[in-house]
């Protein structure tokens, strides 16, 4: 019998995979890292193979007698160093996919992402045609996702047929991890002490993993197509994660050179910053894409733009009861007198520049 494989499959996105294969009633083999929490795919009638993401003999092992893989990398964030980001982005794609040609494959199916192609002008919203343009900005994990994508393009020159799926920001339940949803619960923890001018595209993880098994039924080989939702400015984002949890919004937002002088005096510190440059630099970027592709050439469809946001505050408050802010919990005494006095020197300032 055939088999379909997904690695990383305890993390957000794939655990979500995972699920819907079952659903369509595939016989569905698994990785996931050795000592993994398995919570998210718990219920499900899977083989659960134990397997690192760079260790080529257990990932041969894995494919035996598969002929659909859905490989999606292991969770990392915009924290994490560029060691760990090149060795499970880039080392481990070009393992897994050499690994799965050898096996000899009948589809596969790479999880890239929205960075891999880089932020929109903000002019426009960017799609599948625009090169890769993040590279000047220094976001490491921008730039590890990207080379993935390039391994999983080497790789289909070579004869195997992938199709590369690039979801835009994840959010859903599920993350176990606290990857790309990570955003939303410091929201309401209030722990976001600043922001700045920005642009993200939301998409739920159950329409990610529909877009993938679309991608494996209808994409073209060697094509890529983004998933993705609502583009968001940060204002909106922020004043509708408050809307509908009840949690104030952060208080500070900054201009983006303001923003970045204060994260570096934040890293200078001892202890974990509680906002990084990186993070910064990130948020400050136009992250806003079309998936007029996914949607004419899969059938792609997803869901209202508020079910993400609704499904990632529920998961947090059943998870984190004590942590995350109820209903009226409203930000730090300090950060809305500091808000407050920021708004009024640039008040002041943009009457002085008129």
């Amino acid at each position: 019998m055939a088999i379909t494989l997904v690695t990383g499959a305890n993390g957000l996105v794939g655990s979500h995979v995972a699920r819907a294969l079952v659903v369509r009633g595939d016989t569905v083999r698994v990785t996931v890292p050795e000592h993994a929490a398995l919570d998210a795919i718990a219920d499900l009638d899977v083989e659960i193979v134990v397997a690192g993401a760079t260790d080529r003999s257990e990932l041969r092992r894995a494919l035996r007698g598969v002929d659909r893989f859905f490989h999606v990398s292991d969770a990392m964030t915009l924290r994490s160093g560029w060691h760990d980001l090149y060795e499970a982005n880039v080392i481990g794609t070009r393992i897994a996919l050499e690994e799965a040609l050898r096996a000899g494959v009948e589809r596969v199916v790479h999880t890239s992402t929205i960075a891999a192609i880089g932020p929109a002008d903000g002019r426009s919203t960017a799609d599948e045609t625009q090169g890769f343009n993040a590279a000047r900005i220094g976001l490491a994990y921008a730039n590890a996702k990207a080379e993935a994508e390039r391994e999983a393009l080497r790789a289909c020159a070579h004869g195997l047929p992938v199709v590369i799926v690039n979801p835009a920001h994840v959010l859903g339940r599920g993350d176990l991890h606290r990857s790309s949803t990570e955003l939303v619960r410091r929201f309401l923890r209030r722990e976001i002490p600043l922001y700045v001018d920005g642009a993200l595209c939301i998409v739920g993880a159950e329409d990610v993993a529909r877009g993938h098994l679309l991608a494996e039924e209808r994409g073209g080989v060697g094509e890529r197509y983004i998933l993705g939702g609502r583009n968001f400015t940060n204002d909106r984002l922020f004043a509708d994660l408050g809307r509908l949890s009840g949690v104030e919004p952060p208080a500070v937002k900054l201009p983006l050179h303001a923003a970045l002088a204060l994260a570096r005096g934040f890293e200078a510190l001892p202890g974990r910053p509680p906002i990084t440059v990186e993070e910064i630099r990130a948020l400050s970027l136009q992250w806003a894409y079309r998936s007029t592709k996914a949607k004419r050439e899969l059938g792609w469809t997803t869901g209202h733009h508020e079910q993400p946001l609704i499904d990632t505050i529920e998961w947090y408050r059943e998870r984190e009861p004590d942590a995350v802010g109820g209903v009226g919990a409203r930000q730090p005494l300090a950060l809305r007198v500091a808000g407050f006095g920021v708004g009024r020197v640039l008040g002041a300032a943009r009457l002085l520049g008129d």
